[in-house]
């Protein structure tokens, strides 16, 4: 197995809570210092998410239900003076509701299937960002297909009273940063790019430190605390 290999599988373990001991404390260790381990951690976090909650229940219709309880109710019924051709009759239509409750499943199968891997297209990260102060990674950034885009923290950040965290893009270098959310703590937060067109690679994101308020001017005037640059999802 190669190096890459060993950190997909260590990332992915991480998330699905199979490590401990040992294992676990240096995974750990290396999440709040290793910028690529962070990174992948998050994006197996996005998949392993993407199947929770996909698809709603189903119940089964009345119509089955009644053809179901009559075949279970139709041997109640026979009586000893039945003959081989009735009781095979019999036979045959607990094997049709059999028949019939398969193929439903079936259909609700497929149904949730598609449902699934709708969900999984929409909800599966195209780009990301990690945002680093120095090699210490802060948050992470998922650019959506469906258009969303939602900055995730990966640490408490400290925010002094009557301070709040603004979140700022590069769309390019003519128009400048762009004010694209605010929030009083680190939290998740689905960012505003409603006016702006999509991400494309290599796009700056930052957070800086700002009045409470927000920024005055419409430009950061605060310090930056995490930034990074846009890539391709793996």
């Amino acid at each position: 197995m190669t190096s890459d290999e060993n950190e997909k599988t260590l990332a992915a373990e991480y998330v699905l809570g199979l490590l401990e001991g040992e294992d676990k404390t240096g995974a750990e260790r290396r999440l709040a210092s290793d910028a690529a381990f962070a990174r992948e951690v998050e994006t197996w976090r996005t998949r392993f998410m993407a199947f929770d909650d996909a698809t709603e229940p189903r119940p089964a219709g009345d119509a089955l239900w009644r053809k179901i309880e009559a075949a279970i109710q139709a041997p109640a019924r026979a009586t000893a003076t039945q003959s081989a051709w009735s009781q095979l009759w019999g036979n045959i239509g607990v094997l049709r509701a059999a028949t019939l409750a398969a193929s439903f499943a079936a259909i609700l199968f497929a149904i949730g299937l598609v449902g699934a891997l709708k969900y999984v297209r929409d909800h599966q990260p195209v780009m990301v960002a990690v945002l680093l102060d120095g090699d210490k990674p802060g948050a992470v950034v998922h650019v959506f297909a469906d258009g969303r885009v939602a900055l995730v923290p990966l640490t408490t950040i400290n925010v002094p009273e009557g301070r709040v965290l603004e979140v700022w893009t590069l769309p390019s270098r003519k128009r400048g940063p762009v004010s694209v959310g605010l929030m009083s703590q680190a939290r998740t937060l689905q960012l505003n790019l409603k006016d702006l067109t999509a991400p494309r690679v290599d796009q700056l994101f930052e957070i800086t430190l700002e009045p409470a308020s927000g920024s005055p001017t419409g430009r950061p005037t605060g310090p930056a605390l995490f930034k990074g640059t846009t890539s391709r999802a793996l």
